[in-house]
Protein backbone atom coordinates (compact mmCIF):
# COMPACT_ATOMS: atom_id res chain seq x y z
CA UNK A 1 0.00 0.00 0.00
CA UNK A 2 1.06 3.47 -0.82
CA UNK A 3 1.09 5.92 1.51
CA UNK A 4 2.01 9.53 1.34
CA UNK A 5 3.66 10.61 4.63
CA UNK A 6 2.30 13.59 6.32
CA UNK A 7 4.57 14.37 9.23
CA UNK A 8 8.09 12.93 9.59
CA UNK A 9 8.41 9.18 10.92
CA UNK A 10 12.16 8.06 12.01
CA UNK A 11 12.56 4.95 10.29
CA UNK A 12 10.07 5.28 7.28
CA UNK A 13 10.46 8.40 5.80
CA UNK A 14 10.14 12.94 5.58
CA UNK A 15 7.08 14.46 5.35
CA UNK A 16 5.30 14.18 1.33
CA UNK A 17 7.12 11.28 0.75
CA UNK A 18 5.69 8.35 -0.88
CA UNK A 19 6.21 5.16 0.43
CA UNK A 20 5.10 1.76 0.64
CA UNK A 21 4.07 -0.15 3.76
CA UNK A 22 1.74 -3.05 4.64
CA UNK A 23 -1.82 -2.64 4.65
CA UNK A 24 -2.58 -3.13 8.53
CA UNK A 25 0.30 -0.34 9.23
CA UNK A 26 -1.08 2.11 6.88
CA UNK A 27 -5.08 1.01 7.35
CA UNK A 28 -4.93 1.02 11.40
CA UNK A 29 -1.94 3.16 12.22
CA UNK A 30 -0.90 6.00 9.29
CA UNK A 31 -3.99 6.78 8.42
CA UNK A 32 -6.20 7.22 11.69
CA UNK A 33 -3.53 9.36 13.31
CA UNK A 34 -3.55 11.61 10.29
CA UNK A 35 0.04 10.89 10.19
CA UNK A 36 -0.63 9.76 6.60
CA UNK A 37 -3.09 9.58 3.48
CA UNK A 38 -3.51 6.70 0.69
CA UNK A 39 -1.56 8.12 -2.37
CA UNK A 40 -4.30 7.88 -4.95
CA UNK A 41 -3.52 9.42 -8.80
CA UNK A 42 -5.66 12.33 -7.73
CA UNK A 43 -3.66 12.90 -4.08
CA UNK A 44 -0.35 12.39 -5.89
CA UNK A 45 -1.11 15.45 -8.20
CA UNK A 46 -1.97 17.64 -5.52
CA UNK A 47 1.14 16.88 -3.54
CA UNK A 48 3.32 17.78 -6.88
CA UNK A 49 1.43 20.73 -7.05
CA UNK A 50 1.67 21.65 -3.03
CA UNK A 51 5.54 20.57 -3.56
CA UNK A 52 5.62 23.18 -6.92
CA UNK A 53 4.63 25.89 -4.44
CA UNK A 54 6.39 25.43 -1.97
CA UNK A 55 9.95 24.81 -3.15
CA UNK A 56 11.52 27.88 -1.66
CA UNK A 57 9.17 27.33 1.87
CA UNK A 58 11.18 24.20 1.73
CA UNK A 59 14.98 25.06 0.23
CA UNK A 60 14.18 27.53 3.67
CA UNK A 61 13.56 24.42 5.71
CA UNK A 62 16.94 22.93 4.55
CA UNK A 63 18.79 26.04 5.38
CA UNK A 64 17.46 26.06 8.85
CA UNK A 65 18.68 22.60 9.20
CA UNK A 66 22.11 22.80 7.60
CA UNK A 67 22.40 26.22 10.44
CA UNK A 68 21.70 23.43 13.09
CA UNK A 69 23.64 20.93 11.89
CA UNK A 70 26.78 22.99 11.93
CA UNK A 71 26.09 23.45 15.95
CA UNK A 72 27.35 19.96 16.12
CA UNK A 73 30.79 20.61 14.95
CA UNK A 74 33.66 18.81 16.98
CA UNK A 75 30.90 17.65 19.20
CA UNK A 76 31.59 14.70 21.05
CA UNK A 77 29.84 13.13 23.82
CA UNK A 78 31.41 11.03 27.17
CA UNK A 79 28.62 9.55 28.92
CA UNK A 80 29.15 8.05 32.26
CA UNK A 81 27.33 4.72 33.38
CA UNK A 82 27.05 2.81 36.12
CA UNK A 83 28.91 -0.94 34.72
CA UNK A 84 29.40 -4.30 36.62
CA UNK A 85 33.00 -6.19 36.21
CA UNK A 86 32.56 -7.14 32.70
CA UNK A 87 32.20 -4.07 31.76
CA UNK A 88 28.23 -4.48 30.90
CA UNK A 89 25.76 -1.50 31.97
CA UNK A 90 23.59 -1.12 34.39
CA UNK A 91 20.53 -0.30 32.24
CA UNK A 92 21.38 1.49 29.03
CA UNK A 93 22.56 3.96 27.08
CA UNK A 94 19.80 5.27 24.96
CA UNK A 95 18.71 8.80 22.56
CA UNK A 96 16.80 10.16 25.74
CA UNK A 97 20.39 9.95 27.77
CA UNK A 98 22.06 11.42 24.51
CA UNK A 99 19.46 14.42 24.18
CA UNK A 100 19.99 15.10 28.13
CA UNK A 101 24.34 15.18 27.16
CA UNK A 102 23.74 17.51 24.26
CA UNK A 103 21.43 20.02 26.73
CA UNK A 104 24.30 20.18 29.27
CA UNK A 105 26.66 21.29 26.93
CA UNK A 106 23.63 23.86 25.34
CA UNK A 107 22.33 22.19 22.08
CA UNK A 108 18.70 21.64 22.76
CA UNK A 109 17.90 18.81 20.31
CA UNK A 110 14.63 16.18 20.33
CA UNK A 111 15.19 12.83 21.27
CA UNK A 112 12.78 11.64 18.66
CA UNK A 113 15.13 12.52 16.17
CA UNK A 114 18.16 10.70 17.51
CA UNK A 115 18.93 7.24 15.79
CA UNK A 116 21.29 4.85 17.45
CA UNK A 117 20.75 1.03 19.03
CA UNK A 118 20.36 1.16 22.78
CA UNK A 119 24.21 0.97 24.20
CA UNK A 120 24.62 -1.99 26.95
CA UNK A 121 28.80 -2.19 26.96
CA UNK A 122 31.39 0.58 27.81
CA UNK A 123 33.18 1.88 24.29
CA UNK A 124 32.88 4.42 21.43
CA UNK A 125 29.51 4.26 19.18
CA UNK A 126 27.53 6.96 17.33
CA UNK A 127 24.39 8.46 17.20
CA UNK A 128 22.49 9.90 14.12
CA UNK A 129 20.70 12.92 14.52
CA UNK A 130 18.31 13.54 11.79
CA UNK A 131 17.45 17.49 11.16
CA UNK A 132 16.10 17.13 7.54
CA UNK A 133 15.61 14.81 4.79
CA UNK A 134 19.33 15.66 3.71
CA UNK A 135 20.88 16.79 6.85
CA UNK A 136 22.33 13.94 9.13
CA UNK A 137 24.84 14.88 11.74
CA UNK A 138 26.86 11.61 13.46
CA UNK A 139 27.83 12.36 17.02
CA UNK A 140 30.72 9.98 18.54
CA UNK A 141 29.44 9.21 21.92
CA UNK A 142 31.73 7.13 24.16
CA UNK A 143 30.13 5.38 27.29
CA UNK A 144 33.02 5.57 30.41
CA UNK A 145 32.65 3.65 33.75
CA UNK A 146 31.21 6.24 36.07
CA UNK A 147 32.21 3.94 39.37
CA UNK A 148 35.52 1.08 39.61
CA UNK A 149 34.08 -2.07 38.14
CA UNK A 150 32.85 -4.06 41.05
CA UNK A 151 34.16 -7.77 41.34
CA UNK A 152 31.76 -10.41 41.28
CA UNK A 153 31.11 -12.43 44.30
CA UNK A 154 32.33 -15.91 42.58
CA UNK A 155 35.87 -14.09 42.42
CA UNK A 156 36.41 -12.89 45.85
CA UNK A 157 39.41 -14.79 47.34
CA UNK A 158 39.62 -14.77 51.30
CA UNK A 159 43.16 -12.75 51.80
CA UNK A 160 44.48 -15.34 54.94
CA UNK A 161 43.66 -18.74 55.67
CA UNK A 162 41.85 -19.47 58.87
CA UNK A 163 44.11 -21.57 61.46
CA UNK A 164 42.05 -24.63 63.15
CA UNK A 165 42.97 -24.14 66.76
CA UNK A 166 44.10 -27.48 68.43
CA UNK A 167 42.58 -28.16 72.04
CA UNK A 168 44.46 -26.51 74.86
CA UNK A 169 44.74 -29.76 77.16
CA UNK A 170 44.59 -33.20 76.14
CA UNK A 171 41.52 -34.84 78.90
CA UNK A 172 42.14 -38.15 79.75
CA UNK A 173 40.16 -39.92 76.80
CA UNK A 174 40.12 -43.79 76.45
CA UNK A 175 39.67 -45.26 72.74
CA UNK A 176 37.94 -48.50 72.94
CA UNK A 177 39.32 -51.49 71.60
CA UNK A 178 37.86 -54.18 69.41
CA UNK A 179 37.55 -56.30 72.47
CA UNK A 180 35.33 -53.97 74.43
CA UNK A 181 33.19 -53.34 71.49
CA UNK A 182 32.75 -56.75 70.89
CA UNK A 183 29.42 -57.91 72.67
CA UNK A 184 29.39 -60.63 75.07
CA UNK A 185 29.00 -63.91 74.48
CA UNK A 186 27.25 -66.23 76.97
Amino acid sequence: MEIILKEDIIGLGYKNDIVTVKNGYGRNYLIPTGKGVIASESAKKILAENLKQQAHKLAAQKAAAEEKAAKFEGVALEIAAKVSATGQLYGSVNAAKVAEALAEKGIEVDRKIITMRDIKHVGEYEAVVHFHKEVEVKVPVTVVAENEPVAAPAEVVEEAPVAVEAPAEEEDFEVPTEEEDAPAEA
